[in-house]
């Protein structure tokens, strides 16, 4: 079993930059590719970035490409999300989730375990 434990999460003004952080629980992390995803008010969730099981390989949503970086840390079982030049259309909350698999994934449906979310608020 892993545990997800998200953080980071905030208010912020338009423009401004948030480092979102996931912690994982178990020696498997470091096999997993990792993923965040993002749910906004009356809408489904959506794919936001994701990244293979060494960092070497990263994805990104086209809504995010350029303002986003994934990144992971395997010795710390920690996986990022900075987040710049943040618009109230990134306002949401963010679920880490983990796949077992190796490799990227932008399928929510192959995750396999979540967190709890953290709420992020961009106002303008």
């Amino acid at each position: 079993q892993v545990q997800l434990v998200e953080s980071g999460g905030g208010l912020v003004q338009a423009g401004g930059s948030l480092r979102l952080s996931c912690a994982a629980s178990g020696r498997t992390f470091s096999s997993f590719a990792m993923g965040w995803f993002r749910q906004a008010p009356g809408k489904e969730r959506e794919f936001v970035a994701t990244i293979n099981w060494d960092g070497g390989r990263t994805s990104y949503a086209d809504s995010v490409k350029g303002r986003f970086t994934i990144s992971r840390d395997n010795v710390k079982n920690t996986v990022y999300l900075q987040m710049n030049s943040l618009g109230p259309e990134d306002t949401a909350v963010y679920y880490c989730a983990a796949d077992r698999g190796p490799l990227r994934s932008s399928n929510s449906e192959d995750y396999d375990y979540w967190g709890q979310g953290t709420q992020v608020t961009v106002s303008s």
